[in-house]
């Protein structure tokens, strides 16, 4: 089942002041960053800590790129701020399926890729307490869980 918080993902309208803002204040450095063309965002992650079940924590900042994108969407409705939560699990499938069971909607019928080349889904905001909430299986999760 889940094993940690994952990341938690804030909207922004401009990635490179907000990544300063989090450098001056907090000492957090990028850890990765990229252009997810399918979500219609440039994110950075910031490494938060290491966690004990060999995964980590972070923070994910999401600048949307076009105007058509969920998290510009969700800007212009909302402004900035904590856009959703993460939790991490060896297993998004599995975990999905026995969300879904329990009658939460699942957003997404397979899971996509996500930040780092992770496998991502989505349980609906309204099943949740008003929390858009995401579901990840980190890159080298999967590949453990594929050999």
């Amino acid at each position: 089942m889940l094993t940690r918080i994952d990341h938690i993902g804030i909207a922004c309208f401009d990635l490179d002041k907000t990544v300063e803002f989090y450098r001056n204040t907090y000492g957090f450095e990028v850890f990765h960053s990229e252009v997810n063309e399918e979500q219609g965002v440039r994110e950075a992650m910031l490494k938060i800590n290491d966690t004990g079940d060999g995964g980590a924590s972070y923070l994910q900042l999401l600048e949307p790129t076009r105007e058509d994108s969920t998290v510009a969407k969700w800007l212009a409705k909302n402004g900035e701020g904590v856009h959703h939560i993460a939790f991490g699990t060896a297993d998004v499938d599995g975990d999905a399926a026995d969300i879904r069971s329990k009658g939460v909607r699942v957003l997404y019928q397979e899971p996509r890729r996500g930040s780092m080349d992770s496998r991502i889904t989505f349980l609906h905001p309204k099943d949740c307490g008003g929390v858009l909430t995401e579901l990840v299986t980190s890159a080298s999760a999967s590949e453990h869980a594929e050999h």
